[in-house]
């Protein structure tokens, strides 16, 4: 069968797989990333790695620390977390990226980390940047960084795969940010959800690379685990510049750089040369199934602003400029949106202008060399010179960290990746995103502007789902501990966007010592009172879409493990809830189209119905029996049931440290 290439990285960073094993969408997989980065919450990491009875990396080279989003913080507390986690990076050889250099996902990318046709993971959400240079790149959450550090692997689904065509050309003055700010708003109805993007058409060619690393970052915002772009020649080039530009500057002062030869480790002559020799085989197969089409026309974009407080609801800059949007606040800072080829936009807007009297505006370049080139090149002194207030290489107030927070009824139009109501500031103030160029110009304008005339034209972009096609499931290798086959009843959920409150309510999240017990006693308190009473040990629980959406509290999972709920079957789940419940030995099946049969029978009304139907599920053929149908599930693979039997991932961790 054909393979995507999101289905090929897999394959190639896939551990411990049965002969002949091709890998798909829907298979867990026992995963060895190229690498792993984390964070401020490295310091939250390293706990969880000691717990474990982890002493050593299991490869130094591979996890890579770089502190960068509380860097405004000088407080003696945030000055010791730091150092302690720099003392831990140098106890265990790890390379290590101290607060000023820059934020972690453009270090990844500048330091030949994000490499094209790698897998590479982070403990933060945006690492789907790394899909700009053609690598798979896909966030995981701490406990798997510690499992990671402690025995250089981890597990994974790979997600279903769609595909999203560009077609035609940027208009002059339209920028990536513009186009992945109509996809957010124009397909605003989950149709990515969870999926990995993979980006192809005649419209990738005139896309920049710092163009791609902004589309590819905000598929986090749209839904999506991964958003890769072809590996094609603007990449190489991109990677030819930065050889040359290393080789200039020197060794980047980090373990793995001090090896005395002069070349870079990464970033080198050699490693292009085998990039370009493995072209062909990174590639999608010509026939290679997506679950789902997407096509655009990079023609029909112009500037747009994407808000209040979502992405999901975006209009022309044309539309707001005769709204009169008053501002207070404007941004051009995070990892989505300050490189060179943004500020440089930026300053051209301001160039010769000021900054309106009532207006703050915040710069931050997303590493220290950025901000070099920046003022080598005259642009950063054209921002200050307009009014411009600098704040250090990092992340800052996307975050809400540091100085120049929305305050109550304040707006804001920045060019970060997120405008959740209160991520900036206060609650009570609004936050709109927009592109580099749209910032500078509302910020001299005092309210949203661009200086520019545009036809408000309609986007042209369409979509098909496309059906699975039929296959012949091969039978699944069982473990000796795991079940080949359970039964039990369906006890029906079926509300959609069931979030995590509603599973496990937030009162309860920091009782640490609430035991399994007492979580099995308030599991689905806030959803419905009465499930306790209705439900038995043994049952089959099944919701409806997008099951355990919201925060990542584990205990959403556990809770219902506690209860006796065998399992929980969905027609989606929160990839986070997902990442949680196989983390604490406790499995999830999506099985959509007996949801939809389950809804169409019990309806909607009730909160918790016993359906009085026995399922009995075939693990080793992945098919559920219900009702007298059949439905197929994905393969429940020796990964996923390693972690099952183990119970979770830190036990898992435990036996292969022992």
């Amino acid at each position: 069968m054909a393979q995507t290439l999101i289905e090929k990285i897999a394959q190639r960073f896939a551990v411990d797989l049965e002969s002949g094993h091709e890998v798909h969408s829907g298979d867990y997989l026992t995963i060895r990333p190229a690498h792993v980065m984390t964070h401020d919450n490295t310091g939250a990491v390293i706990p969880k790695f000691k717990k474990i009875g982890a002493q050593k990396m299991a490869n130094p080279r591979q996890p890579v620390f770089a502190l960068d989003h509380n860097v405004q913080d000088k407080s003696e507390k945030n000055l010791q977390k730091y150092a302690k986690i720099e003392a831990f990076a140098r106890e265990m050889g790890v390379d290590f990226y101290p607060a000023g250099r820059g934020i972690g996902h453009q270090i990844m990318c500048e330091e030949g980390y994000a490499w094209p046709g790698t897998m590479v993971v982070a403990s933060d959400s945006h690492s789907n940047m790394y899909g700009g240079l053609g690598c798979l790149g896909t966030p995981i959450v701490r406990t798997d960084a510690a499992a990671i550090w402690a025995t250089g692997v981890t597990w994974w689904q790979v997600p279903p795969v769609a595909k999203v065509e560009l077609t035609g050309k940027l208009r002059p003055g339209v920028t990536g940010k513009d186009l992945i700010i109509a996809l957010c708003g124009y397909f605003n109805h989950d149709e990515v959800l969870n999926h990995a993007i993979e980006f192809v058409g005649e419209g990738v060619a005139s896309l920049s690379v710092d163009q791609r690393l902004t589309i590819a970052n905000m598929t986090t915002e749209w839904g999506a685990l991964a958003g890769v772009f072809p590996i094609d020649e603007r990449t190489l080039q991109w990677l030819r510049d930065r050889i040359a530009f290393v080789k200039k500057r020197g060794p980047a002062g980090v373990p793995s750089d001090a090896d005395g030869n002069g070349q870079h480790p990464r970033l080198n002559e050699q490693r292009l040369a085998e990039l370009e020799a493995q072209l062909d085989s990174l590639q999608a197969d010509p026939d290679a199934f997506y679950a789902r089409e997407l096509v655009i026309d990079l023609d029909s974009i112009q500037p747009y602003v994407a808000g209040p407080d979502t992405v999901k609801v975006m209009a022309p800059v044309s539309s707001l400029r005769k709204r009169n949007v008053k501002i207070d606040k404007a941004y051009l800072v995070s990892c989505v949106n300050s490189r060179l080829e943004d500020i440089a936009a930026a300053a051209e807007v301001v160039r010769g202008k000021k900054v309106a009297p009532h207006v703050k505006f915040y710069i931050a370049a997303a590493s220290s060399e950025v901000q070099a080139a920046a003022e080598e090149k005259g642009y950063w002194q054209t921002l200050l010179d307009a009014g411009a207030i600098p704040l250090p290489p990092g992340c800052g107030p996307c975050i809400g960290l540091g100085e120049g927070l929305l305050e109550d009824g304040e707006v804001g139009i920045s060019a970060t990746n997120r405008n959740f109501k209160g991520r900036m500031g206060s609650p009570n103030a609004k936050a709109y995103l927009a592109s580099p160029a749209v910032v500078a110009a509302s910020a001299i304008a005092g309210k949203i502007d661009y200086p520019s005339d545009w036809a408000e034209v309609p986007i042209h972009g369409k979509m098909k789902v496309n059906p699975r096609p039929e296959t012949t499931a091969a039978t699944v290798k069982i473990l000796a501990d795991f079940p080949a086959r359970i039964s039990g009843e369906l006890i029906f959920c079926p509300q959609d966007n069931l979030n995590t409150d509603g599973i496990y309510p937030g009162k309860y999240t920091y009782i640490d010592d609430f035991t399994p017990e007492q979580q099995a006693q308030v599991a689905m308190e806030n959803y419905d009172p009465e499930f306790q009473q209705l439900v038995k040990e043994g049952d089959l629980l099944v919701g409806g879409f997008n099951f355990g959406t919201g925060s990542s509290r584990e205990q959403a999972a556990t809770a219902l493990k506690y209860r006796g709920i065998q399992l929980v079957i969905a027609g989606s789940f929160s990839e986070t809830y997902k990442r949680n419940a196989l983390n604490n030995g406790f499995l999830v099946l999506e099985v959509p189209e007996l949801v939809k049969k389950l809804k169409k029978r019990f309806g909607t009304e009730k909160l918790t119905v016993r359906t009085g139907i026995v399922a009995h599920i075939d693990f080793a053929r992945s098919l559920i029996e219900a009702d007298g149908e059949t439905y197929p599930i994905s393969p429940v693979g020796v990964a996923a049931q390693e972690l099952i039997v183990a119970g979770g991932l830190e036990n898992w961790v435990k036996h292969q440290l022992s």
